[in-house]
């Protein structure tokens, strides 16, 4: 079996992926190092999950170790770009372990928050830039910093940042790249004017194609629960407050609002992400779901592709998406690098007709069954102990509530997470879980086990312990009840804003 080292990936990293468990490369890793490790201009396709980061993060340090440029004040030598602030924060979580053994300097720039430490941070040097193109844009345009030095550009999830409408500001920065420079670019498909970017930007770009944005992965089983309107809510309890990491996604921000206070309420701890948090909220939001302080998060589409957390175990779709492709990618958040994974579609009756079509056109073929609380397919979809925490009255600091289990474990243990590929972030806010309230579940769950999606070989995870308290950052409303919820929404209604 190929080593990083085989590929010609330095020791120094190598050994440095080593002592994170990272040993053997994943197909689009082994499929293009050795082309981005010679300089050559790389275009790389498959869908998230599947281990672009370090493909492209490896051959960035290496070739910067190697060259003999300098690192100069404003001048960084090699930048990447990313669609969301979230995703060009994990980049940066994976890559600075490793630069700091080389003695490389890293630095993330977006908006959301404040400019100030960025400019510092650029005018201090820095080896590799990771950037959203917005705030980029702007701190070139007030003189902050130059392009003029870059040696390496990557594009990361370049039809994503189409969706967003970024390509204008994309295309401004490239060109204020040297055109002798090396230039990747990672995207799932090369749809809505990515390929407009590859054939403007790189030169005789070498083509890999690994595991097709178009199609699920064969480890990723996926289901479709046929309930009652007022089932919906105690559907979703039910499978949420199983061991394990589960992703959360509704159509509208609003939603998603309302529904992680109301899983707080009915003892599920829960985080939510969304375009109207403030960033350091979703900085908050993500660490309590990264060290599993919160076992659920609660998202719009804006996470269908802006975050990379290992180990998720369970995706729900308590809104089916408009599309395919939006089924697709948030259905990626579960059964990534080598793991498995389950995806749950809650379907109520008016709902039936789009539901098939959008199974049918994202070419999967889910399970399709009715279900009524209690039902023991509830406890086969998502096994182990159901827990639940007692929320307080208002948010208390972390050290107030443990949220053990009555037996003294850990509130939703039992999953494993840890150095794989990518990593998250990781800043607590504040707890809003007290005691534990009583275990119990759909049917006979079965004892407290994980579910699948334990790490492939060679890329594990570690076993850290969850913390049961409860952060929670989220923006100001009434939560409407849990018939807000169960209300549900058409497939095919109208967009809001994420």
């Amino acid at each position: 079996m190929s080593t990083f080292t085989d590929f010609g990936v330095p020791a120094v990293l190598s050994t440095a992926l080593a002592d994170l468990g990272i040993t053997t490369p994943f197909p689009i890793q082994s499929a293009t190092l050795p082309d981005s490790l010679a300089g050559r201009d790389v275009l790389g396709r498959g869908r998230t999950g599947s281990g672009k980061t370090y493909a492209f993060v490896l051959p960035v340090l290496a070739r910067l170790a190697a060259s003999k440029s300098q690192r100069r004040p404003g001048r960084p030598r090699a930048l990447i770009l990313a669609p969301t602030r979230e995703l060009a924060t994990q980049i940066d979580a994976t890559m600075a372990p490793l630069a700091a053994k080389l003695g490389l300097r890293t630095l993330t720039v977006f908006g959301g928050v404040g400019a100030n430490p960025q400019i510092k941070g650029l005018k201090a040097g820095v080896d590799v830039l990771v950037a959203c193109p917005g705030r980029l844009d702007d701190h070139l345009r007030n003189g902050h910093a130059s392009l003029d030095s870059i040696e390496i550009t990557v594009l990361d999830e370049a039809d994503h940042m189409a969706d967003l409408g970024f390509l204008p500001v994309v295309r401004r920065l490239m060109e204020q790249t040297p055109r002798e420079g090396q230039r990747m670019l990672f995207s799932a498909t090369l749809d809505n004017g990515v390929d407009v970017l590859v054939k403007r930007f790189l030169h005789k770009p070498v083509t890999h194609s690994v595991d097709s944005a178009t199609e699920a992965p064969i480890e990723m089983s996926h289901h479709v629960l046929h309930v009652r309107g007022d089932d919906r809510f105690p559907v979703l309890v039910d499978l949420l407050s199983a061991p394990g990491r589960s992703v959360v996604f509704t159509r509208t921000k609003r939603r998603a609002k309302v529904l992680t206070r109301q899983l707080v309420q009915a003892g599920v701890p829960a985080v939510e992400l969304h375009g109207n948090l403030a960033q350091n909220a979703r900085n908050r939001n993500m660490a309590a779901f990264s060290d599993g302080s919160a076992g659920t998060l609660v998202a719009t589409d804006i996470a269908a592709r802006g975050i990379h957390v290992d180990d998720v175990a369970l995706v729900i779709h308590a809104d089916p998406p408009v599309e395919h492709k939006a089924y697709l990618h948030r259905s990626g958040r579960t059964a990534r690098a080598g793991a498995a994974g389950t995806v749950i579609t809650l379907m109520t009756d008016d709902q039936q007709a789009e539901v098939r079509d959008l199974t049918r056109r994202a070419g999967v073929r889910p399970t399709t069954s009715r279900t009524r609380p209690g039902d023991p397919l509830l406890a086969e979809l998502a096994p182990g102990e159901r827990t639940f925490v007692t929320p307080t009255a208002a948010p208390a600091p972390m050290a107030e509530g443990t949220g053990a289990s009555r037996t003294g474990a850990p509130r939703r243990g039992g999953r494993g997470r840890g150095p794989a590929q990518p990593g998250g972030a990781a800043v607590p806010e504040q707890a809003g879980a007290g005691r534990p309230r009583r275990a119990g579940g759909a049917g006979q769950p079965r004892s407290s086990q994980p579910r699948s999606g334990q790490a492939r070989s060679g890329q594990p995870r570690s076993n850290q312990p969850r913390s049961g308290s409860t952060p929670v950052h989220s923006t100001q409303s009434g939560t409407g009840g849990a018939a807000a919820f169960s209300s549900g929404t058409r497939v095919g209604g109208r967009r809001s804003g994420r």
